[in-house]
């Protein structure tokens, strides 16, 4: 197995980020991709002007890739921000007023998947007053990935550079998945299983596969350390890859590196380009 028998897509959001957002769907392409993801793109406005939303939809359409997973709005991303739905008062507004808008553009292009970063804890705010707010606004999301035929992703992040964000574990994740199953009954929040984000919290990433891969959704790597391609860190990637494919994953894997001191496109000596 290895590499070359997984199905890969590329981050739009980390790498080809030297290139305006309208370019970087076609850059992919180049690139021989036919997948992308993007967070949302919009850092500053969960609800763009249409016109900027049928831009980058044309964008896509014409590079000839798909969009197949989509965050809703998170705040500023990247930046201080982990998310924006679990933040009292005008960040949580922000994010309900988000989720139609995302949902519907995943639909217009028929990405399967929207992921919703549950945010930061906040200073002086209870955080059992948070976690209601969270399953609140995530059952929106969820109700609203399912109207569009889309499931929802729920991410573990990482303490060393998270350290305000309480889902920073796998069972912590799975956790809040559940949790959002049981009060929509719809049984499409999924686990979004961060290869890199996980090994920074010293999980045991076989362990972690085994217990849950079939709660997986989406899968996403890096190398660790340093977030860079696979090979210049000291991740075991194409075994953990296999185990997961063992395990019945069977869907993308997120390449969301960063492409160091070089154009992204060189970026990708590590993978064959016929198995991109």
């Amino acid at each position: 197995m290895g590499f070359a028998d997984q199905r890969f897509n590329v981050n739009l959001s980390i790498l080809f980020t030297e290139l305006p957002l309208l370019e970087r769907p076609a850059a992919a392409a180049a690139a021989g991709f036919t997948a992308v993801e993007l967070w949302w793109p919009w850092v500053d406005s969960p609800t763009p002007e249409q016109s900027e939303l049928d831009a980058l939809k044309k964008a896509i359409e014409d590079a000839g890739v798909r969009l197949t997973g989509l965050n809703f709005y998170a705040g500023q991303l990247p930046g201080p921000d982990r998310g924006a739905l679990s933040i009292p008062g005008e960040e949580s507004e922000r994010f309900r007023a988000n989720i139609d808008v995302a949902a519907d553009f995943a639909a217009s292009l028929g990405c399967g998947a929207l992921n919703a970063l549950y945010g930061n804890r906040v200073d002086g705010v209870d955080p059992a007053e948070q976690d209601a707010l969270a399953l609140e606004n995530l059952t929106l999301a969820a109700r609203a990935a399912d109207r569009v035929g889309a499931i929802l992703l729920i991410e573990a992040l990482n303490r060393p550079e998270s350290p305000k964000c309480p889902i920073v574990s796998a069972p912590k994740a799975v956790e809040i998945v559940d949790k959002v199953n049981a009060a929509t009954g719809l049984g499409n929040a999924r686990f979004l299983m961060d290869l890199y984000h996980l090994s920074m919290n010293g999980e045991d990433l076989p362990s972690v596969i085994e217990r849950y891969a079939a709660k997986t959704g989406h899968v996403q790597i890096a190398d660790n350390p340093g977030r860079g391609a696979p090979g210049t860190g000291s991740l075991p990637l194409e075994e953990l890859l296999d185990q997961l494919r063992k395990a019945g994953y069977d869907g993308l894997v997120g390449l969301e590196y960063k492409p160091g001191d070089r154009p992204s496109a060189e970026a990708f000596e590590w993978l064959p380009r016929d198995a991109r």
